[in-house]
């Protein structure tokens, strides 16, 4: 019963999305002050916007991967973007070297993180930054794979193993009991009108670091 409800449901949401498109829908939404940013998502947007403005983005010369709908509104210098998994970031370097690399919602994805933050390193620039935002709390979700959950330290471990100074990656984490349930028991819940943001430190959903080369 309750499988055929939430089935109900989200091809009730499929329809929606299909007859107003994604990024209309997000802003007719964002009208009526609903905000349509995944709940999961919302601290660490907040903490990794201000993280990247500091580094003054309009200098910055940019790379993500796999790019959804939120870094590509920033001012960079420039920006450029490539397709995963047609871009296999564990196998795949690219000839140019960026000021800033971005990874929103991938390496859980990849088969083998450790290459992939090797190769990474490798396309920055001396002194540039990896942004990486990865799940720990999150339901399973191929794409086409599903493989690998971090926790904050375990980011941090990473990053350092692939050639990334422990005392130049800054990190954090966020989540609650409540938004790990609703993304269990829904799927991808929107943060809507507000919903808590209050922290606890034994359920986090997400983990993410900026790293300096």
């Amino acid at each position: 019963m309750g499988t055929a409800a939430s089935d109900s449901t989200n091809a009730f949401r499929a329809e929606i999305v299909r007859r107003f498109g994604r990024e209309n829908l997000r802003n007719l939404l964002a009208r009526v002050g609903f905000d349509a940013t995944h709940w999961v998502r919302v601290v660490a947007y907040r903490e990794c916007h201000d993280w990247v403005t500091a580094l003054g983005s309009e200098r910055l010369d940019t790379l993500e991967i796999a790019a959804g709908h939120y870094w590509k509104n920033l001012s960079f210098k420039s920006y450029k973007t490539v397709d995963f998994p047609d871009f296999d970031v564990c196998n795949d370097v690219l000839p140019e070297r960026f000021d800033l690399i971005i990874a929103d919602q991938v390496f859980e994805h990849v088969h083998r993180p450790w290459a992939a933050a090797r190769n990474v390193y490798k396309m920055l620039r001396p002194g540039g930054h990896f942004l990486c935002i990865v799940p720990f709390l999150l339901k399973v979700h191929g794409y086409p794979d599903d493989c690998t959950r971090w926790t904050e330290n375990g980011l941090r471990y990473l990053l350092a193993d692939a050639g990334f100074r422990e005392d130049g990656i800054r990190s954090g984490s966020w989540g609650n009991r409540s938004c790990a349930i609703a993304n269990f028991r829904h799927g991808w819940r929107m943060y809507g009108f507000g919903r808590t943001l209050r922290r606890e430190d034994d359920f986090p959903v997400m983990s993410w670091a900026l790293a300096r080369a």
